[in-house]
This record gives structure tokens, sequence and C-alpha cells, in this order.
């Protein structure tokens, strides 16, 4: 339009110097004024057009490529140039200013709303479907404990989210909302990233010879002697049969100990539980467990966890060892780190007991916002395995007997089968260990642990002294490790079998010699025995405010007799099955059912 008024007035100024032109002179040269600036109108119209609709279609999305790059798993991070000179350009502190002026504006208008999203996610840019999962973030890492707790609990409770927004709690949570998610009964697995890729074996090397090396740089001195000798007899055996692999011959034990109890069996599964009983060991000394964290011993105990899954023993020694090194919280976050939180969030959920209750005792040793207690190794929580509102109002501890274990003293006989050979599936029928399944689902209050302890002297072979199987040593081991535990600090009933009253008695009477344990004493409430020999010892002597229920069977009846103290009920069943009720409502059960509730009859009200 500027060119054509140019023109007209060109046009004005030739006029008034020349004499007027004929009318079909001045005509013409109006229309060639028209189609000029036509021309020119028009040409920029579509130029102008043809920008706006490139710029258009450049700023507009496919959602279908949006959505699916949401389903990605990407961590998003805030990145600073470490070159100082491009953070002083013009357009830098223009940004920078106008990011400073937005987030002021959002901060206030929240402020004055009273919306969520002061401080810390003020500068966020989400979208609305977004913010319960940041919310719950921000919530997570609240000043105040019960509202991180309460934000855990809404996490597991969430299972509407996309695939995309469970990830994004993966990535951005903490260590501590990760093991609370880990120890909820309801999360969904997806809360949990997969562990990091585990570094590659050195060439010419094997695991078992990873292990063997990991082993021997433990220290070897100011051990206890049965340490040192084990651990000093399976590196000897190791390296016997590794050398014999090498040479392409097997080797069957060279100071008695037997790698394979058939030709069918590979030496090295041997050779690595050999190194694993031994590292169990050394994890119980805190300044060992550094040293194994320190030559990478979390991936290699990982890497031996997924190459065993089909043996039982190996995953369970290597959760053991795992149990022991929680109970460092300077070792908690690269536990983490090395993705075993993810592993252990599965196994908890495991059908099998002995591989969710090793689990659970880790996680309750990495659960330092809700579990002040500490397990130590052979102390199992039966009930409650996960993070619960239920207050716990008392402790029933079980101890089993001679070649007993922590799980299988206490199962269910082994009789109701079904057609098909199988047992029932059903709890309320069938269960594997009768105090998680029958007892925790009547006395929800309760917290039941299970106590697992060396019985045999083969378990430390013949070269061990063997005063450390004494009644003396174990009662003392055991009560330091309940203690630690926190049995002592509400109202006590314990349950045993066999040898396991004995060593009840004896840790009572300990208990009684020291001041710092006597809240154990003042807080035993009952003591149930099955088919403990007592060998007419008075009962009276530990404690008068004790109830006592006792359940001999066919082989120490004669020994029971006379005790002056407690029910004493005869059971017509053999020494091993008195503590496996045939089903729940068996006499057996429903005795000790009512007895723990009498017991703790004021304690549980309360």
């Amino acid at each position: 339009m500027s060119l054509a008024a140019c023109c007209v007035i060109c046009y004005r100024r030739m006029g008034t110097s020349t004499p007027p032109p004929k009318s079909s002179t001045y005509w013409r040269e109006i229309r060639n004024i028209i189609k000029f600036t036509g021309s020119l109108i028009l040409g920029g119209s579509l130029f102008i057009t043809y920008e706006v609709l490139a710029l258009k279609k450049s700023l507009t999305l496919d959602t279908q490529v949006v959505e699916r790059e949401k389903m990605k798993s990407y961590i998003y991070v805030h990145t600073v140039s470490l070159d100082k000179t491009e953070n002083h350009g013009i357009t830098y502190q223009a940004r920078k200013e106008l990011h400073k002026a937005v987030r002021k504006v959002l901060a206030t208008s929240a402020r004055i709303l009273r919306g969520p999203f002061a401080d810390t996610f003020s500068t966020v840019d989400i979208e609305d479907h977004d913010c319960a999962v940041w919310l719950l973030l921000r919530k997570s890492r609240s000043d105040d404990r019960a509202a991180r707790l309460q934000a855990v609990q809404e996490m597991s409770e969430a299972h509407h989210w996309h695939d995309y927004q469970y990830r994004i709690i993966a990535q951005a949570c903490d260590m501590r909302t990760l093991t609370g998610l880990a120890r909820s009964k309801e999360s969904d697995l997806r809360f949990f990233l997969r562990p990091p890729p585990l570094p590659s074996l050195k060439e010419d090397s094997s695991t078992e010879e990873e292990l063997r090396h990991l082993l021997a740089s433990l220290p070897q001195t100011d051990l206890d002697e049965c340490i040192q000798c084990f651990t000093a007899l399976a590196l000897s055996e190791s390296s016997q049969s590794l050398a014999a692999q090498k040479g392409g011959l097997w080797c069957f034990g060279g100071n008695g100990l037997p790698y394979a109890e058939s030709f069918g069996e590979v030496p090295s599964a041997t050779v690595e539980m050999f190194c694993l009983e031994a590292l169990v060991k050394h994890s119980e000394i805190p300044t060992h467990c550094d040293k194994i964290e320190a030559n990478g011993g979390l991936q290699l105990l990982q890497r031996l966890y997924q190459l065993h899954k089909d043996c039982p023993k190996v995953q369970r020694n290597i959760m053991r060892i795992l149990g022991n090194m929680a109970l460092n919280e300077h070792l908690h976050s690269t536990i983490v780190r090395s993705g075993w939180v993810s592993i252990l969030a599965e196994a908890i959920k495991s059908q099998h007991i002995m591989e969710a209750s090793h689990a659970a005792r880790t996680l309750a040793n990495l659960d330092r916002e809700t579990v002040p207690d500490k397990y130590q190794d052979g102390v199992y929580v039966l009930h409650p395995q996960y993070r619960t509102s239920q207050p716990v109002k008392a402790d029933v501890l079980f101890i089993h007997g001679l070649m007993g274990a922590a799980f299988k003293t206490w199962r269910q006989q082994d009789s109701d089968q079904d057609s098909t050979g199988k047992a029932s599936e059903d709890e309320s029928k069938h269960t594997a260990c009768w105090p998680k399944s029958w007892l925790a689902r009547d006395c929800p209050a309760l917290r039941i642990i299970s106590v697992e302890y060396d019985t045999s002297l083969s378990d430390w072979r013949a070269k061990c002294p063997t005063e450390r199987k004494s009644i003396a040593f174990r009662s003392n081991e055991l009560l330091r490790k309940l203690r630690a535990a926190g049995v002592g600090d509400r109202p006590v009933i314990w349950v045993s079998h066999s040898m396991g009253g004995l060593l009840v008695k004896k840790m009572l009477l300990e208990a009684s010699k020291k001041p710092e344990m006597s809240t154990i004493i003042n807080n035993t409430r009952g003591i149930i025995f099955y088919s403990v020999p007592h060998h007419g010892s008075h009962l009276a002597e530990y404690s008068v405010n004790i109830r006592y229920l006792l359940f001999p069977s066919l082989e120490v009846k004669e020994l029971s007799k006379d005790l002056g103290l407690g029910d004493l009920i005869p059971v017509d069943v053999n020494h091993l099955n008195i503590c496996k009720p045939k089903k729940k409502d068996a006499f057996l059960y429903q005795r000790t059912l009512q007895f723990i509730r009498d017991a703790l009859a004021k304690d549980l009200e309360n």
C-alpha cells in the first residue's frame, strides 16, 4: 500500500509540471496504477497466508506421538552448562528474568488460592491428570512423618494409573519411599525399576571363582574359631574343586566334604554353597560387610541369585547375607542403588514362606521409617511382614527343637491331601506354617516371630569346638538377638518344642541375672511347652507370674510328671507331630490359641 501511495504522489507532481493530459491518457494511467498495486497486494497476501499456514503446520502436535513418548521411561534433569560464557548473553538473561517473573506469579497465585503447587512444584509444567502423581511425590518428601507414611499408602493403593505414571514414581522417589512401597502389601511391581546391568565377569573367570576371591579378600584373623576354621576349609575345598574342573576331573571332597551327592550334580553348585555359608558368618561382622560391598559383593550375589532361581537353598543364603548387611544403615543407599529392592519386593510376595520371610527380614532392616527394631540372622517375623496400621500389642515367639527349623517345625501335619495328591491351597484347611496363617488371622494384633539356630554339631563339621553348641552359648546368643529385635518391650508368650523349651528356660534364667534384660522377664506372660523333657525340674523358680501349658508327647510323658505348675495335658501324638496340628479346628491348635488369648487378655483389650 505504501508503494501505491508513492506512485500516486509522483504522478501528481508530474501533472503539475506539464500541461493537463487528455482524458483517455488519464484513465489509462489509473488502470496501470491499480494493476500494479493490486498485484502487489495479492502477492503479499499470498505470501503472508503461506507463512501463517507453514507456521501453523510446524506448531501442530501429533497427539499419538505425545502419548507414545509419555509411555517411555525418561528421567528429566535440569542441566546447567559448564561454560560460564554461555550464561551471560542477552538472550539468557532475558529468559532468566522471564522465568523468574512467571515463577513469582505462580507462587503468589498458589498462596492466594491455597493451591498445592507452592514451593517445590511451582516451577513444574505438568498436565492435569499427572497432578496426583507429583503431589504424592511431594508429600512423600514432607518433613511430617505421618504425611510421608500416608503418601506411601496412597501410592500402594493406586491401581488405575498408566504404566508411565508408575515409572515416574519409580524414577523420582527417594530411598525411603521405595523401601516403603516394597513393604506395602498392595503395591504394584511397576513401582520398581529393573536392577541395573551387572558388570561383566573377568576373562577366563566364573561366578564360583569370583565368589571364592570375594571370600578370600575378607580378613581371616581375629575371628571366631569356628568362622576361621570353616572359611579356611571352604577356600581349600573350593580351590581343589576349581583346579579339578579346569583339569577335566571331578573332586569329591579332599577333607571329607562331598561336592556332589550323586554323579548327576554339578560340583560348582556345592562349591558356591560352601563359600556362601562362610560369607553368611562373615556378614555378621559390620567391618566385613563394608569389605563385601567395596569388593563388588552386592553385584556378585545378585548374579548368583539370578543364576540359581531353581535352587532355593542358594537363594536363602544370599538373602541371609543381604539381611545381615542391611543391619548397617550406612550401606542402605548402596543396597538400594544396586537394584536389590526390586528383587526383594517381588520375593516378599512369593507363595513360598521361606523366600517371603527372608525378603521380609531384609526389607524390615532397610525400613528405618517404621521399624525401630533390627532383625539379626535367624530371627524372622512371620506377622506382620508388611507395613500395617494395626498396632502390635504383644509378641509370640516360636523356638524349635533339636534338628528343627524356623518354618518346617511349625507346619501342618503332612496328612491332608486331595485326590490329586497335592495339599489344598485354602489356608483355612492347609498351611505351610500355621503361626503365619492361622494364628496371625485369629490374633492380628500380635507380632509373631520364629527363631532359627544351629542344632547339630555337623553344621560346623567336626573341627569346631563343641562348647559353641552348648545350651548356655545358644541362650546368650539368642537372648542378644531377640533383645535387638525389641523383644521385651511388650508382653511376650513363648512357644517351644523339644529342646527349644530347655533353651527358653535357660534364656529366662540368664535374663533374670542381667539388669538390661529385665524387661523380658517382667513382660513374659506365658510359656507353651510341646514335648519338652523337663527332667522333673520345678518351673516355679523362674517366675511366679507366668502361665504354663505343657503338651508332653508319648516319649517324654514320664519325664514331665510332678512339675507342680501349669496345665499338663497329655496328648497321644508322637514327638515330631505334637507341634503340627492336622487342621485348624484340631485340639492342639485350639487349646494353644485359647492359652494365648487368656494369657494376653488384658494386653489385647488395651
